[in-house]
């Protein structure tokens, strides 16, 4: 698929510049977005076209790629109104999801698309827009060997790692279970932070002490100084997002009747602070969440 045409529907915070490097990696882009302004930057690139519809932006793509907020919008799409986009799609097109979908509702969809002849992966993206934009995000692919192989191209213009981890469905179940894992972290350095500072330790030694012993994890190397301690608040990934990819953990790991006490009370706090922070908040602020708790 090297040098081929790819539609690309959701320009967002992270679509943009993952457009980008496929632009610079020598594919045609068609994007199309909601916001009609969104991404005014790929506007200068010779090989992007801005569509006025998602349908337009895959017209003549071999791949599409899917870049939204979750599975409901991913189905609406693929299936809803007259008629939904997958009814408009050449044979063979293949569609990479990119959202952070459901992992049922991809399987379903991967079987769905299958039957009128239509390729699909998921390919869930970590590393947040700073790795977008330097396209060395970490993507959990789900599909068959083939259509993996199809889409190997077009990822590895926007990712640096690239693990195919099974069948349809398997990289946004991955994608969730990182996520939880990552949102616990930090909710336990927030709590561990906070009560350290009650007993009148400095906080930035208590990370130096992380970072430097068995508590390291990516919450103390990235974000507890630059976002946290800083009171900046701004590292660019909003806590409702944090608080939605560890739903659909909880939903997913309660789906397999496997234990699920821990991701229970990762999900309530985050609902917590949610719902005590204004709108909009960054996910490192459950740390002034935590302190105003104390």
């Amino acid at each position: 698929m090297a040098n081929l045409h790819v539609g690309f529907i959701g320009l967002g915070k992270m679509g943009v510049p993952m457009a980008e490097n496929l632009l610079r990696a020598g594919f045609r882009v068609t994007g199309f977005d909601l916001n009609r302004e969104a991404g005014p930057q790929l506007d200068g690139y010779v090989a992007f076209a801005r569509a006025d519809s998602a349908a337009a932006a895959a017209r003549e793509s071999q791949a599409v790629i899917l870049m939204l907020p979750d599975s409901k919008v991913v189905d609406a799409l693929l299936w809803e109104g007259a008629p939904g986009l997958a009814a408009t799609l050449a044979k063979g097109t293949l569609i990479i999801d990119m959202s952070s979908s459901d992992p049922v509702h991809s399987r379903g969809n991967a079987s769905r698309l299958e039957q009128i002849g239509l390729g699909f992966i998921d390919a869930p993206v970590s590393g947040g827009v700073k790795r977008a934009v330097d396209g060395s995000l970490s993507i959990m692919i789900g599909g068959t060997a083939q259509e993996v192989e199809r889409g190997r191209p077009v990822l590895e213009a926007m990712g640096k790692t690239l693990i195919h981890v099974g069948a349809a469905g398997a990289g946004h179940a991955v994608k969730a279970l990182n996520n939880f894992v990552s949102a616990s972290g930090l909710i336990a350095v927030c709590e561990a932070l906070v009560a350290a500072e009650k007993f009148g330790i400095d906080p930035h030694l208590v990370n130096q002490v992380f970072n430097a012993s068995t508590g390291k994890n990516n919450t103390t190397e990235h974000k507890v100084e630059n976002f946290m301690l800083s009171g900046k608040f701004n590292s660019g990934f909003a806590l409702g997002l944090m608080r939605k990819d560890v739903q659909t953990a909880k939903d997913f790991i309660a789906g397999m009747g496997t234990p699920d006490e821990f991701v229970q009370k990762c999900l309530a706090v985050s609902q917590a602070a949610e719902a005590a922070l204004e709108k909009g908040a960054d996910h490192t602020a459950v740390y002034a969440y935590v302190r105003s708790a104390k």
